[in-house]
C-alpha cells in the first residue's frame, strides 16, 4: 500500500482503524525544533472522536507516544522520528456481517478485489478516516514550527451542505481571521449564525439516520515568493498530492478555482502593485500561486469532502460469495459530518506540505 508522502520529509502512516495502535514515521523533521507538548495535546483534541454532539460517539484519547526523534519529551533530535496512537475504543463486532458486502461509497469492494480476502476492513481498516489522527501528530509539530518563522495556517468549514460560511477574502485574509477561528475550534466558522445553521442541518441530518458533505477552505500566511516549481513539482501539486490522502476528499481548487472559468482575462488577473517597498498584487484570484510557485499573497484552496458513508438507512449491496443482492444496514460509530472534523486535519497536512517545500532550499 501506498501510505508516504514528500521529498525532503517524508512520512509514512501505518496500522487499522481497529489495529492495537496506528502510526506514523517521519524523516528530515527540523533538527533541534522543541515543540510544544500542551499546544500538540489541544491541536489532536480538535480531530479526536467523541468530542460533541456533531462527531462519532467512539471515544479515543488519541494521545501521541513518542517511540523515537524526540528527546526531553519536546525536542526532535534529526533521527527517524516515530509516534503511535493507542486505539483503545474499538467495537469490530460491528463489522462481522460485512466480510463480504461491501459498504457503498467505501474502499470494501475495491480493496478486496485488489488485497484479496485477507484484507483488514474492520471500522474502515488502513483506509479509514482514523489514519488521519497520526498525520495530525506530525502535522500539528510542523505547524508549531512554521508559526516560530512567521508563517500561520488556519482553516474553516467553508459550507456544509448549502449552508455558507463567510469565505476568506482572498487579497485580505489575515490573522484576525486566524484568531477568530481559533477561539471557535469547536466549530470554526467566522459567522455565527452561518455556524448555528449548520448545526441544526447536521444534527436533522443525524436524526434520519443519514449524513452530509461539505468544504473546508485552508489559508497560509507568511509565504515568501519562489517556493515550489513548474509543471509537477508546483505548489498544487504537493499540496494536492497529500490533500488527497485525507478520506473523502472529492476534489480541491485554488484561489477562485472553477469561477475563474467563467471569466474574462481582464476579470481574472491579478494587477500588480506596490507601497514602493515590495510588490505585490492588488486581488489574489490565483490564490498565491503563479506558475506552481509562491506569490507571497495568501495561499488559499478549498476542498471538498463528500458525505460519510457509512449510514444507517438501508442500502442495496452485493454478497460477493453468493452474488446476490442484498438489504445492508450499517451499525457502527459514524460521523453525520466529517467535515468538520476535518479542519484541523486539513491545516496538519498544509503544514506538512509547506515545511517540505521550504526544506527544498536547504
Amino acid at each position: 500500500m501506498s501510505t508516504s508522502y514528500g521529498k525532503n520529509i517524508n512520512i509514512t502512516v501505518y496500522g487499522g482503524s481497529h489495529d492495537d495502535h496506528i502510526g506514523i514515521v517521519a524523516t528530515g523533521l527540523p533538527k533541534g525544533f522543541a515543540f510544544d507538548n500542551d499546544e500538540l495535546t489541544a491541536f489532536m483534541k480538535r480531530r479526536a472522536p467523541g468530542q460533541n454532539a456533531f462527531s462519532t460517539p467512539r471515544k479515543e484519547a488519541d494521545a501521541p507516544v513518542f517511540v523515537s526523534g524526540v528527546t526531553d519529551g519536546h525536542i526532535l533530535d534529526g533521527q527517524r522520528f516515530e509516534a503511535i496512537i493507542k486505539n483503545t475504543n474499538q467495537r469490530s463486532a460491528d463489522y462481522n456481517n460485512l466480510s463480504f458486502i461491501p459498504r457503498p461509497s467505501h474502499a470494501d469492494f475495491a480493496a478486496r478485489e485488489k488485497y484479496g480476502e485477507s484484507v483488514d476492513l474492520r471500522g474502515g481498516g488502513h483506509f479509514s478516516g482514523r489514519l488521519t489522527a497520526p498525520l495530525c501528530i506530525v502535522g500539528g509539530i510542523c505547524l508549531q514550527y512554521l508559526k516560530s518563522r512567521g508563517i500561520h495556517i488556519a482553516a474553516h468549514l467553508y459550507s456544509v451542505g448549502g449552508i455558507k460560511d463567510t469565505p476568506f477574502d482572498l487579497a485580505g485574509v489575515s490573522t484576525n481571521d486566524f484568531e477568530i477561528l481559533n477561539s471557535r475550534t469547536d466549530f470554526p466558522v467566522l459567522d455565527e449564525q452561518a455556524g448555528e445553521k449548520m448545526r441544526i442541518l447536521i444534527e436533522s441530518i443525524r436524526a434520519e439516520g443519514d449524513s452530509i458533505g461539505g468544504i473546508v477552505e485552508c489559508a497560509v500566511l507568511g509565504l515568501p515568493a519562489g517556493l515550489g516549481e513548474h509543471m509537477f513539482d508546483g505548489v498544487e501539486n504537493r499540496i494536492s498530492q497529500i490533500v488527497f490522502g485525507i478520506p473523502a476528499v472529492k476534489g480541491i481548487e485554488f484561489g477562485n478555482g472553477f469561477e475563474c472559468a467563467a471569466l474574462k482575462g481582464s476579470e481574472n488577473n491579478d494587477a500588480f502593485v506596490t507601497d514602493g517597498k515590495k510588490i505585490f498584487t492588488a486581488t489574489n484570484n490565483c490564490g498565491g500561486i503563479l506558475g506552481g510557485m509562491t506569490s507571497s499573497m495568501p495561499l488559499v484552496f478549498r476542498a471538498a469532502m463528500k458525505p460519510t458513508p457509512s449510514i444507517f438507512k438501508e442500502q442495496d449491496s452485493v454478497d460477493m460469495v453468493s452474488m446476490q443482492p442484498v438489504k445492508l444496514s450499517i451499525k457502527g460509530r459514524h460521523d453525520p459530518c466529517v467535515v468538520l472534523r476535518a479542519v484541523p486535519v486539513f491545516e496538519a497536512v498544509a503544514a506538512i506540505a509547506i515545511c517540505d517545500m521550504l526544506a527544498d532550499n536547504n
